[in-house]
């Protein structure tokens, strides 16, 4: 009898475990407020981000979003000109509703900018010579629908690019290596048009670095190695170093394996 009742007693505190891991696992959808923490009024338009699940939304009019999540996932919040925050999701704000979410405002100091205009003389020839050239030259390679660019027009340059979509690779698999998630999340970043909204009207890199949980000197790397140019890499958005990453990582496996 004893026995009986320790088996019963073992099996069902398995199976209550089972379920309550279960319930832990399972996507929920989560509500919330976002409010402007000096006025406590709704914020529409911000940017949410589920960076565990790879999934965006936008709060509306009433500063009211929806996101599926679980417990334990971080949720990122950007607007333009508020700091960003991160919370992290707990048991209770699936419990009560109208969690409410602050945003701070960000102070601007305006810095002095000096603008150096071209001297123009109304001759084209000349004024042509003393505008700044663009020297980052794009090479095409047979089989890849995608250029690159190499920096400089000279014989090395195609072996250098060559070079370049072969050794990238290790840098990518140093990084994403031992996280193998993060280029699935490259791929769900890709798939999602909230997230590819946010990236397209960012150009800080924050968050990218918050999705891929890299630091901005491994992007930096990462497009180097790739043979991207320095102009690309400080003026591209957040949207197209992501497609650059990606499609840096691609070729490369494409390449590799074809060897």
């Amino acid at each position: 009898m004893k026995t009986f009742l320790l088996t019963f007693i073992i099996v069902f505190v398995t199976f209550g475990y089972s379920q309550e891991t279960e319930k832990k696992d399972e996507l929920k959808e989560l509500k919330a407020i976002v409010l402007n923490a000096q006025t406590d009024q709704p914020m529409e338009s911000v940017h949410v981000v589920n960076l565990n699940q790879v999934i965006g939304t936008i709060t509306n009019k009433q500063g009211e979003f929806s996101i599926p999540a679980q417990v334990n996932d971080t949720l990122y919040f950007t607007f333009l000109g508020f700091k960003s925050q991160k919370v992290r999701v707990t048991n209770d704000m699936f419990r009560f509703k109208n969690t409410k979410i602050s945003l701070t405002e960000l102070a601007y100091a305006l810095e002095e900018v000096i603008v150096r205009p071209y001297s123009l003389t109304g001759y084209l020839e000349i004024d042509v010579k003393n505008l700044p050239i663009n020297n980052a030259f794009q090479y095409s390679i047979s089989g890849l629908s995608v250029g690159y660019e190499a920096g400089s027009k000279n014989p090395s340059a195609v072996t250098k690019v060559l070079g370049a979509i072969l050794n990238p690779a290790d840098l990518l698999r140093n990084l994403f290596g031992k996280k193998p998630n993060q280029m699935r999340k490259l791929r769900q970043m890709k798939e999602d048009d909230r997230i590819r909204d946010l990236l397209a009207s960012k150009f800080d890199r924050e968050t990218l670095t918050e999705l891929l949980q890299i630091e901005k000197v491994d992007i930096e790397d990462i497009l180097s190695n790739c043979n991207y140019s320095k102009s690309f890499i400080a003026t591209a958005n957040d949207l197209q170093i992501l497609d650059a990453i990606s499609s840096c990582y691609e070729e490369f496996k494409v390449l590799n394996r074809k060897q």
